[in-house]
This record gives structure tokens, sequence and C-alpha cells, in this order.
């Protein structure tokens, strides 16, 4: 096992979850979700609270979501955080059917009379987005509004995504705190040191949850068995996006196959894409396998 950085990688899911998934130590995700979110005043999160992040639908043969992290602040105001690695097909699809989980529980219980809280879809994205190429913007806060006057017909249901490879920034050119989240979202494993300027600012602690040096054995095994899976699959991606493929997710699990003669075979895909999925078991849930492989949870579930 060979380390080559200092700090772990925070786009792979053990470096997210290791940096902003302890319910013990939420400074860091209200950090970065009051960031986001502009929240100002008494508007800004004093306080996360940790739920269960596989959401179940209310008939069990219906299909369930499990996603990175669910938290609810002080306000009961409710956030999905995903970590989006690659583009992916119909991502923006997938993100409004996760935060339909969090506002169909809300009626669960009681004599319920249609009253919502706020649900965030807060989508942390190593990619840009299609439609916002021609946009230097990097951050995207969705709600409905009126296509005419454009108002806010409904501001409790938000869709928002932050495209952190749009920042171009060198680190003397940074001009916000969210900047410089992103700044070290892109950079973190390849830091030595913590930057001056974040002596005193509480992304320092997040320097101390990711040193690859200071985790338990069993931390770093795990650490490197997703950094592995999180590269193949970016350099899976990236080959089908640079060999002009339209859909590079699919062509990217046929380059990530071991066995090049079984290629092009009906069978040899499903054996090879079944190798994958047995692959990643340590590293991902089964329904981000199922994502990602195109297999049933049932088959992945079966696997185990």
């Amino acid at each position: 096992m060979c380390q080559v950085s200092k700090y772990i990688n925070p786009f792979t899911d053990f470096g997210f979850k290791k940096i902003f998934g302890d319910p013990n130590s939420t400074e860091l995700l209200k950090s970065l979700l009051n960031d986001i979110l502009k929240f100002e005043g008494k508007d800004k999160i004093k306080k996360i609270t940790f739920k269960n992040g596989e959401l179940l639908p209310e008939a069990p043969e219906e299909r369930k979501a499990i996603i990175d992290m669910m938290c609810e602040d002080e306000k009961g105001n409710q956030f999905i955080v995903e970590l989006q690695k690659v583009s992916q097909e119909h991502f923006q699809s997938r993100a409004l059917y996760y935060t339909s989980f969090p506002i169909q529980q809300q009626g669960i219980k009681g004599g319920w009379n249609f009253e919502l809280t706020p649900v965030y879809f807060v989508g942390l994205l190593n990619f840009e987005i299609d439609r916002f190429k021609d946009s230097p913007e990097y951050l995207h806060h969705g709600m409905i509004i009126d296509k005419y006057t454009k108002k806010t017909m409904y501001d409790k249901l938000n869709m928002v995504y932050l495209e952190i490879p749009k920042l171009k920034k060198t680190k003397e050119e940074l001009s916000s705190h969210l900047e410089w989240w992103m700044y070290v979202f892109q950079n973190l494993n390849l830091m030595t040191d913590i930057p001056k300027e974040l002596q005193n600012d509480v992304i320092k602690n997040a320097f101390s949850k990711a040193e690859f040096a200071s985790m338990p054995k069993n931390q770093q095994e795990n650490y490197h068995k997703n950094l592995k899976t999180y590269r193949d699959l970016v350099n899976s991606f990236d080959f089908a996006v640079k060999s002009g493929h339209e859909d590079g997710m699919k062509v990217g699990m046929k380059v990530g196959m071991r066995d090049g003669r079984i290629q092009g075979k009906r069978e040899g895909i499903k054996e090879g894409t079944i190798k994958i999925a047995k692959n990643l078991l340590d590293v991902l849930d089964n329904e981000t396998i199922s994502l990602k492989t195109g297999l049933s949870v049932d088959e992945i579930e079966s696997f185990r």
C-alpha cells in the first residue's frame, strides 16, 4: 500500500464522508452549507442532525434511494447532500427523485394539513453541467419560478448545484469563503501544508480530518480501495469522453473490464459487469453500484 499524498482526496466517497459525515462534528458541513446556500443572520444554520441516508418508499416493491448524507437543521429544513464524481445520464432527474422522499415523509404522521418544511438537494459536482457550459456561474439554485413574471411561485423545493471544476482561480485570486472550499476540494490531496489564510478558519479542521497518517490502519486500507475505484471510474469516463462517445458511462464500464476477449459479446459484457460490481462491494452501497453498472439492486445483494 503506497500513499503518495499527505491528505486524502475529498472527491472519494471515503474522503467526503470522513471530512463531512461525522455526526459528532458538524462544523465543517454547516460551514459548507451556509456558504453554498448563502444563509445570513437568523437564517444561518446553527445546528445539524444527521438522519438515515436510506430513503424507503411506502410500498416495498417501489424503488428506494440511498444518498450520501441526509440531515436536518434546528428549524426542520431538510438537506440531501450528494457528491457526484462524474457526469451521469439523468443526474438532475435522479436529484429530483431523491427530494420526493423527504417531501412525502412529512405527510406520514398525524393529521397533516399539507404544510411543508423546505427541502434542499445540494449537489457537489466534480463536472460541469451541459446546460450551464456557457455560463461562468458555478453556483445554481433552482426553485419553482413563474416563467412569465420570473417571481418565485414556491420556495420549499430547492435544487442546488455547485460546479466545482468551474473555479479556475489561483489561491491569491479567491474572493469568498465558498471559493476557498472549492479550492480545497480541488487541491487538498495535492497540498502538504495548511494555507496561512486558513490558519484561523474552520476549514483548517478539514485538514486534520483528512490527514492520512493519523488514520487507523483499517481506515487507510479502506481509503486506498475507495481511491482505486474513484480513479478507475474517472479514467474510464475521461477515456470515453475523449473518444467522442455520447454515453460516457456505458463506454467507461466497458473500458473498465479486464478481459478484452469478451468485449462485444452480450454474455461477456454481463460477466464483466458482474466482476466490476463484485469489486465495488467493499466500498459502495447496493444502490450506487446499481446506478454505475445497470444491474438490479437484488442482483447486487445476492453477490454479498
